[in-house]
């Protein structure tokens, strides 16, 4: 009865969602670039691609797009319908997803250093000297750890659902996480079964996406992400997952697609003990934990994966954020797709109280061609 109601809600928001904006993203090319990256289990260097959509690329301004998990590019549409007349739109695969490589390595050879080389990467390749960064979930970390230690090419920042998770602390394991924000265990089970939650993850990889993408609207099981030994356990009385609420069909299809060239296989970087203390690790042996430039961050306020105003109060961020802004808004973990119309005015509004406040050294946005 509740997954019936839900399902015929899910279409109706799904619709809406749609109409919204005419997002199509297999109108966009999809461009790639090499980069180096380490592979520390072998010890060597080796060439990944990243792959990208870049949008208005005559445009002075720009923004580049870092999704989280689940994600891809494409999870950004809204925004760069909004954008794209006024700024350069880059967005990104994120390694390990889409048709992004990586190394064969998924425990330690993906730090947010070792990401944050990636972006730098295609900035050069496209020639774009400085920019803003956007990201959501996971990418929001990348955008934080990429304007901490290349100020010079990230003036701004906006984060969005998760905050500032600095290590100027002692380092914390997911299962210490988790203690404090009980629907993070399931990180413990990607951090310590790694190869068991890939293959879950990728035995029904459209089960997967629709088990994560939901809204306040359409909610998972009240167990679901409580489990140290299972991802989607709290699933298995569920015959039929709804649609991804804020997905058209297409939309869903082609996150499918895009899931299913490497499925989920080097998709839990972000989760692994080597990486997390990779980054925590490099971070602490600089010894700065504090970003100068302009900050947004936008915290949903009904996400059942954490209460974010509260982790941002306990973890102190705004204390190494002297020009943090801080907008909450409805919605659960997604607000951008699920509020485009909410969330594209709080980006809009800040965009342009950032604009009036760069200085003329600020303004060297790309290479002359």
């Amino acid at each position: 009865m509740y997954w019936s109601a839900r399902l015929t809600l899910s279409f109706a928001l799904s619709f809406v969602a749609g109409a919204a904006a005419a997002f199509d993203p297999r109108a966009h090319t999809i461009q790639s670039t090499s980069c180096k990256a380490v592979d520390r289990v072998l010890n060597e260097e080796v060439n990944i691609s990243i792959e990208y959509v870049d949008v208005n690329p005559t445009a002075e301004k720009s923004i580049i797009m870092v999704h989280g998990w689940p994600s891809l590019w494409s999870s950004w549409g809204y925004q760069i319908e909004e954008f794209k007349d006024e700024y350069r739109m880059i967005a990104i695969d994120v390694r390990g997803f889409g048709g992004s490589t990586h190394p064969a390595d998924v425990q330690s050879s993906s730090t947010l250093a070792d990401i944050t080389g990636d972006l730098t990467c295609v900035l050069e390749h496209v020639g774009i000297k400085s920019t803003i960064c956007l990201g959501h979930d996971w990418g929001a970390e990348v955008c934080y750890e990429a304007s901490r230690r290349r100020p010079d090419v990230f003036y701004a920042l906006v984060g969005v659902t998760v905050p500032y998770l600095h290590s100027a602390g002692p380092f914390a394991d997911s299962a210490q996480l988790a203690a404090v924000m009980p629907k993070l265990a399931y990180q413990v089970f990607f951090e310590d079964h790694t190869t068991e939650a890939v293959a879950e993850l990728n035995k029904d990889i459209r089960r997967s996406l629709r088990a994560t993408l939901r809204t306040v609207n359409s909610t998972p099981p009240d167990s679901f992400l409580t489990s140290t030994s299972t991802y989607l356990g709290a699933y298995n009385n569920v015959t039929e997952i709804p649609p991804v609420p804020f997905f058209t069909s297409d939309d869903e299809d082609y996150f499918v697609e895009r899931f299913s060239i490497q499925k989920f296989d080097h998709t839990l970087i972000f989760y692994t003990r080597g990486n997390r203390y990779g980054t925590w690790q490099s971070t602490q042996a600089q010894g700065n934990y504090t970003i100068p430039q302009p900050v947004l961050a936008v915290l949903p306020l009904n996400d059942p994966v954490a209460d974010w105003v509260f982790a941002t109060n306990y973890l102190k961020s705004g204390a190494f954020l002297p020009q943090l802004t801080t907008k909450t808004m409805e919605g659960a973990h997604w607000p951008h797709l699920e509020h485009p119309h909410v969330f594209n005015g709080i980006l809009r509004a800040w965009l342009d109280t950032l604009e009036h406040s760069l200085t003329p050294a600020q303004r060297v946005f790309s290479d002359e061609l």
